[in-house]
């Protein structure tokens, strides 16, 4: 398998201030466009690195080739 790119970010934001999220582009170098999905994750410290943990193994869930 060819070696692999993930794309994440990750901003701390006061929960009550944010209005929406929506998808960050990507362009490829043949000039296609992707799309990344961004994700909301609210709680103490440690419930949203417990949530994190979650939404890698299950991302990576999507992926048993890998």
């Amino acid at each position: 398998m060819a070696n692999l790119t993930l794309v994440y970010g990750m901003r701390l934001l006061p929960a009550d201030e944010i209005a929406s999220v929506g998808e960050a582009p990507v362009t490829l170098k043949n000039g296609n466009e992707a799309h990344v999905t961004l994700h909301v994750l609210e709680g103490s410290r440690e419930q949203i690195e417990a949530q994190l943990r979650m939404s890698i193994d299950a991302f990576f869930d999507f992926y048993p080739e890998i």
